[in-house]
């Protein structure tokens, strides 16, 4: 295994002036791996913020076309680095070499995603009210508003997605396409899976001939360098998917700054699961074997894990949770991405199991590596789970809850009672579905995703997916970080009052030079508009 001396890449440079150093381990076995880097000095940070400062003055006067050869250079680089990004990613996270090739796909996808959406134009918004000056009592201005890029992005890697969620993934994308120059904060979990990534960007931003700046990559302690990098007075916006106490912390900071900034942070849930009577009755083993594998799917390391599921206690609940304990029974754990997830794991466990109303209803195969997750599967009753708050939290990895209610009314009010989270799902029939819309409405008003009949595990990138949630789920449950809408985290609206047409965004011109769908006087069209004489 070649050692991999890393360094802070800032803009189309290397620096590793830090002198503190650290090194990434794999998870499964604990064994320190050969890959070691420079903790990122407030110099470096302070550095990469002002290339990217100065990029931005350029880069945002690009156009959807050039952006988008960028994202698509950065795709093509993805796809050339082979099973040698494959390798070092699953040696720095225990993941299974599917499982990576699937989230590098996934990364690639959704960079070609934003690429198509640049290349189409319309997603600017454009909006234009034409003057009429013989308007009575006062004349009508001519208007014309646009979205714009907001500015330099702080990207903050999540460890539980290497690829899709960290040096190139949705947040990075996102916001490249928008306009806005990057500053990528690497997870420290996988720092070299982190830098073959950067440098691919870097290899993409040479070739396509963008400005200096557009994009760095800094290594080192979240709690060490993220700080320094929110509080930076270039930085515009961060995006950030990690726990709930990380992301907390840089919400705190950013909105202390003297020009406070939004703060996109997806903080996880329990991303609740509600069985309907009827569905019970007619697909309890179905049911069941589809909670079991979607709770431990990946070792539980999704945020989008279902961390409960709530039923009304009927003469089916006994073969209802026989169905369920047979299901969990045939699963098995695995490694955690790192040992601090593998220790919050296991007390989050004996804390739900501590609980005097807590039984265990399950386990899954005890994996003998002592490194490993076992999956658990409580079980408590509604009144018990009302009456102990902390039940409710989220305990990330292979674990869940069952929750039995007495009545409609009791699965309704633990509805109202819950915080924001992702996801809900529900199973029921159709006539369930109509005699429980009461519930549908209050979960509307809970979560992101309401999935029906299905479960949260596996998030679509597509157009129409919401990725975000109420509070504690997301710092702004009003954004998406997955599907194309995630754009519009990084944008602003501009308006322009009787400007020359010259002097016009192309979006925004008379001819519509770019051929994008604009609302002309309140009507959507791609027509230009007749000059008036």
């Amino acid at each position: 295994m070649t050692p991999i001396e890393g360094n802070q890449l800032i803009g189309s440079e290397q620096s590793a002036k830090g002198a503190e150093f650290f090194q990434s381990y794999n998870p499964a076995t604990g064994t320190p791996l050969p890959f070691h880097f420079a903790t990122a000095t407030a110099g470096e940070v302070s550095l990469a913020c002002a290339k990217a400062a100065e990029a931005f003055q350029h880069y945002r006067r690009l156009s959807g076309t050039e952006r988008a050869s960028f994202l698509e250079a950065i795709a093509d680089e993805l796809k050339t680095l082979g099973d040698h990004l494959i390798g070092i990613c699953m040696q720095e996270t225990a993941l299974p070499k599917p499982r990576i090739e699937g989230e590098r796909d996934r990364t690639v996808n959704q960079l070609r995603m934003f690429a198509d959406l640049l290349r189409e134009g319309s997603w600017v918004d454009a909006r234009i009210d034409t003057a009429n000056p013989a308007r009575i009592p006062l004349p009508k201005p001519d208007l014309r508003y646009m979205l714009m890029a907001l500015g330099p992005v702080a990207v903050f890697g999540a460890s539980n997605f290497p690829l899709a969620f960290s040096v190139a993934g949705g947040d990075t994308a996102s916001a490249l396409a928008a306009g806005c120059p990057v500053v990528v904060k690497a997870h420290e979990a996988h720092p070299a899976t982190s830098e073959l990534v950067g440098r691919a960007i870097q290899r993409a931003a040479r070739t396509t001939q963008m400005p200096e700046g557009v994009f760095s990559l800094l290594q080192g302690d979240g709690r060490i360098v993220g700080i320094p990098l929110v509080t930076d007075h270039h930085i515009t916006a961060v995006g950030f998917t990690g726990s709930f106490a990380a992301g907390k912390a840089l919400f705190d900071a950013a909105v202390r700054r003297d020009k406070p900034i939004p703060v996109y942070a997806e903080m996880g849930s329990t991303n609740p699961v509600f069985v309907l009577p009827e569905a019970m009755q007619a697909h309890m083993q179905t049911i069941a074997q589809g909670f079991a594998a979607s709770v431990t799917l990946g070792t539980g390391q999704f945020c989008t894990n279902p961390g409960l599921l709530i039923h009304a206690e009927s003469i089916s609940t006994p073969a209802f949770e026989q169905h369920l304990r047979a299901a969990f029974e045939t699963t098995s754990g695995g490694p955690m991405l790192t040992k601090n997830m593998l220790l919050a794991y296991s007390t989050g466990i004996d804390r739900h199991a501590a609980q005097p109303p807590v039984d265990v209803l399950a386990r899954g195969k005890q994996n003998e590596a002592t490194r490993c997750a076992s999956p658990v599967l409580f079980k408590t009753t509604g009144a018990a789970f009302t009456a102990h708050p902390a039940l409710a939290d989220a305990v990330f990895g292979p674990a869940s809850m069952v929750v039995t209610t007495t009545s409609k009314n009791e699965m309704l009010t633990i509805a109202r009672n819950l915080t924001g989270h992702l996801t809900a799902t529900v199973h029921g029939t159709d006539h369930d579905l109509a005699a429980y819309r009461d519930l549908l409405e209050i979960l509307e008003q809970r979560v992101g995703r309401l999935v029906i009949n299905g479960f949260p595990t596996g998030v679509e990138v597509c157009h129409a997916m919401m990725h975000g949630g109420p509070y504690p789920a997301t710092t702004d449950g009003r954004s998406t970080s997955v599907g194309t809408a995630a754009i519009l985290r990084f944008t602003r609206a501009v308006c322009y009052q009787q400007m020359p047409q010259a002097l016009l965004p192309a979006a925004l011109q008379n001819e519509n030079p770019l051929g994008i769908w604009r609302l002309v006087n309140g009507h959507r069209t791609k027509e230009i508009i007749p000059v008036k004489n």
